[in-house]
């Protein structure tokens, strides 16, 4: 059962990074200007429930920025091909579906046996899809996306639970199967290559469309009466297609500097158990019970926002650790974390939501 006091506009316990440290530290971050990092700033200058400790971001920092961090560019999990129109229909297809994959009553993560391994999480859904490629299904086409039906995705996705949430998957594929036929000749590919390579340019910039366009990535919340932009899967996607083709230059963002962490279940996770964030004893012991966080609550907004700001405040420390060093990208420490943890046992929030 929800608690009212986790919902509500008051909250008891104000504490962790002020506003004016959260302002001092980003000030000094290049990536100060995306949008994104600039409208979760003040929840977390409002927040009570998820609050982020500055004594942890310089313990963590202290010994992680000795760690190596991989060069940028991508390790794929399967070879979908050389054909750089192929990766990045793959890429937004695969994004379109990135979402809930714990089942919400068993708290089973869903997984899937492929070429002799078993894969978990967002993993399993790229091996489905490799396997459904593979196997002649024609998933990044439009016109297929546009009539998908629940049957199929029940045989594509098929693992040691149901996809969670196959219903919403068969939804999204359909409405964006449909833009694709409508605007771009059923592809991705050509959707992108339409936009202007930066994420922000006065509204032709690929992240502004891909949100404007496709209803599916537009990932906003309401805070207290101020929008909150998240927008996970659609920078999560952009940095990715960035990762596998800007080395071979096919394709490549222009400010990927702006991209930010990205706000799921399993960041907040990691930043729990190195003590970066702290929660009211009432929304921990929710999560640790399994009990729901609807989507778009103060709570949620909260978990997501201090995820964000604690990838941007730790890499900024990471980064002054790092003299003589490439600076390091806020994707590639969300990344260091959310391999370490996505397949915790330490429990994450639960939110049912087709946003992360």
């Amino acid at each position: 059962m929800q608690s009212p006091g986790l919902v509500g506009a008051e909250h008891r316990h104000i504490r962790g990074v002020s506003a004016m440290v959260v302002s001092d530290a980003l000030d000094s971050l290049d990536s100060w200007q995306s949008p994104v990092l600039q409208s979760v700033a003040p929840v977390m200058e409002q927040a009570g429930l998820v609050t982020l400790s500055s004594e942890k971001i310089s313990q963590v920092a202290q010994w992680m920025a000795y760690e190596g961090f991989p060069p940028l560019g991508s390790a794929a999990l399967f070879d979908f091909g050389p054909d750089p129109d192929t990766t990045i229909d793959f890429t937004l297809v695969l994004n379109t579906l990135n979402f809930a994959f714990t089942d919400f009553d068993s708290g089973l993560i869903f997984t899937t046996n492929y070429q002799g391994k078993t894969w978990s999480d967002s993993e399993a859904l790229v091996a489905c899809i490799h396997r459904a490629i593979t196997a002649g299904v024609p998933l990044f086409s439009g016109d297929y996306l546009a009539r998908v039906t629940r049957r199929d995705l029940e045989e594509l996705f098929s693992g040691s639970t149901e996809m969670p949430m196959l219903e919403d998957r068969v939804e999204l594929l359909n409405e964006v199967g449909e833009t694709l036929v409508d605007k771009y000749q059923g592809s991705f590919a050509r959707f992108l290559r339409s936009c202007s390579p930066r994420l922000y340019a006065e509204g032709d910039g690929v992240l502004e469309r891909l949100v404007m366009e496709f209803p599916r990535f537009n990932d906003v919340s309401d805070y207290r009466g101020g929008e909150v932009k998240f927008f996970k899967l659609a920078q999560l996607a952009l940095w990715s297609i960035h990762l596998a083709l800007a080395p071979q230059k096919h394709w490549a963002l222009e400010d990927a500097h702006l991209v930010t962490g990205f706000a799921d279940y399993i960041v907040p996770v990691a930043l729990r158990v190195m003590g970066i964030l702290e929660y009211d004893p009432e929304l921990e012991h929710h999560i640790n019970s399994r009990v729901m966080v609807p989507q778009n609550s103060e709570p949620e907004v909260e978990l997501r926002a201090a995820s964000l700001m604690g990838i941007a405040l730790l890499t900024n420390e990471l980064n002054q650790r790092r003299q003589g060093l490439a600076p390091l990208l806020q994707p590639q420490v969300d990344y260091r974390l959310w391999k370490t943890y996505h397949t915790t046992h330490w429990p994450h929030h639960l939110t049912k939501t087709r946003m992360y």
